[in-house]
C-alpha cells in the first residue's frame, strides 16, 4: 500500500485522534486497537457511503460484492492509519479502489453460460427496474457528480452527511450535487420522465 500524507506510515508519527463532537476519533481509536464493536460502528457510519460509491462504479448488480471486499480491506489497512482526520477520506479511497478493481475483474471474466436464470425480468415499472435506469443515466456522468448524486438520491443520504463521511466540504457536496443535477434531469427527460 502506497503512503499518503497523514495516513500510513507506521513508524512515523503517533497516532493523532479526531477531537471532532461526533466521535469518530474514540470509534478509529478503539476499531484500530482490534475492538469487533467499534469497526461495527465505523461499518455503520460508513456502509451507505462505501455501496453508494460501488454502486457508482459497477451498477447494482456488483455493488453488494465490492462495497463487501471494500469493508475488507478497510479492515485489513485499519491499523497502518495514524490520522482519525483522514479515515473518512480514506475509505472513500479504498470503496473507489475496490469498485475499479471489481470492474476490472468482470471484464477480464469469460461471459456465463448454462442454466438460465430463474427470475425473470424485472416487471415494467417495478422498483428494480426504475432504480437500475436512474443508475444507469447517474452512471453516465462525471465520477464526482456520480458518487454525490448516489450518495444523495439512492443511499439517502442528506448534503451534511455526504461532507462528513467523504471528507468533502459542505460547499463542494452542494456545487456537486447541484451541478450533477442538471446534467441528470435532461438525460431523464429524454426517457420520458417528468
Amino acid at each position: 500500500m502506497v503512503a499518503s500524507a497523514g495516513m500510513i506510515d507506521r513508524d512515523a508519527a503517533p497516532v493523532v485522534p479526531d477531537r471532532s463532537s461526533d466521535g469518530l476519533g474514540s470509534v478509529f481509536l478503539a476499531a484500530r486497537a482490534g475492538d469487533d464493536g467499534a469497526f461495527g460502528e465505523l461499518y455503520h457510519r460508513f456502509a451507505r457511503v462505501v455501496h453508494g460509491i460501488a454502486l457508482s462504479q459497477v451498477g447494482p448488480g456488483d455493488a453488494e460484492d465490492a462495497a463487501q471486499e471494500a469493508f475488507v480491506a478497510v479492515h485489513r489497512g485499519l491499523a497502518g492509519v495514524r490520522d482519525a482526520k483522514a479515515l473518512p477520506a480514506w475509505i472513500c479511497t479504498i470503496a473507489r479502489n475496490t469498485a475499479l478493481d471489481h470492474l476490472r475483474r468482470r471484464v477480464r471474466r469469460p461471459a456465463r453460460t448454462g442454466l438460465p436464470e430463474l427470475a425473470g425480468p424485472p416487471e415494467r415499472g417495478s422498483d428494480t427496474e426504475l432504480r437500475e435506469r436512474v443508475v444507469a443515466r447517474i452512471r453516465e456522468l462525471p465520477e464526482a457528480y456520480r458518487e454525490t448524486l448516489v450518495l444523495r438520491l439512492l443511499e439517502g443520504l442528506g448534503g451534511p452527511e455526504i461532507a462528513e463521511r467523504t471528507g468533502l466540504t459542505p460547499a463542494s457536496v452542494r456545487v456537486n450535487l447541484t451541478r450533477g443535477m442538471a446534467m441528470l434531469r435532461p438525460k431523464l427527460e429524454e426517457e420520458g420522465w417528468p
